[in-house]
């Protein structure tokens, strides 16, 4: 038997749907995650599916451990809290997933001393610069996934 590799798609912002996408890549089925949290029983998959469909929200100490299962930063799949710059940024890769086309610019934004404007700032060149690799073909549609789903704002800023 010969298995196809298709690109997950983001139905929707919601944790859930985001939790959804990155199992997919991952390649991982719902009980595969289930078993490395340890749920038993005949209906161990359930917990997952209602997490994923929007029905039930996992906790943070849960959400911590799906992440750690799927090796990826917490960020990418918790509930967002939009004081949080981190928060934004991760809502803005996640909208490239949903709109693949569209394209944010803050450089007509004044240069001010506020820090969230100035990481939003510090990111966006970060980020134009894997898009720019993935579209020369430097990195793979994988990696691009993968830096999205790992990162972390620089600790220096």
């Amino acid at each position: 038997m010969r298995l196809i590799y298709t690109k997950p798609l983001l139905k929707d912002l919601s944790q859930g749907s985001r939790i959804a996408f990155v199992r997919q890549f991952r390649l991982m089925t719902q009980d595969e995650v289930s078993d490395k949290l340890g749920l038993t029983g005949e209906c161990k998959r359930r917990t997952m599916t209602r997490y994923e469909k929007g029905n039930r929200n996992p906790k943070n100490d849960r959400t911590m451990e799906i992440a750690q299962i799927l090796n990826v930063n917490i960020a990418s799949i918790k509930k967002y809290d939009y004081k949080n710059v981190e928060d934004i940024i991760y809502t803005l890769m996640w909208l490239e997933e949903l709109l693949p086309n569209y394209h944010i610019d803050l450089s007509d934004v004044p240069s001010v001393k506020n820090n969230t404007i100035l990481e939003l700032k510090m990111f966006l060149d970060e980020w134009n610069i894997m898009r720019n690799k993935r579209m020369k073909r430097e990195i793979s549609y994988n990696d691009y996934i993968d830096w999205k789903l790992n990162y972390k704002i620089k600790e220096d800023n």
